[in-house]
């Protein structure tokens, strides 16, 4: 396997990038920020990556929301 230490996503599978979105932010919120009819409309892991794996701008903007999420949780830190 070839090493990529500047991707923060190596590594990391869809639905572990998914759960920690639905952890950080719940259902609600992360159909707010990202309105999808599979986060607002009776959201569940296996439906919501079933989409996002047939749709890559979808999954971008997941992944990018997560990279933002963790941004986010190491600026709350150092504070």
């Amino acid at each position: 396997m070839e090493s990529q230490p500047n991707n923060p996503l190596h590594g990391l599978r869809l639905d572990s990038i998914l759960s920690h979105l639905v952890d950080t932010y719940g259902w609600p919120e992360l159909g707010e920020r990202i309105p999808i009819r599979c986060f607002t409309h009776n959201p569940s892991i296996k439906s919501s990556l079933t989409f996002l794996r047939k749709t890559p701008w979808a999954r971008e903007r997941v992944e990018g929301l997560y990279l933002k999420s963790l941004r986010d949780a190491k600026k709350g830190g150092k504070e």
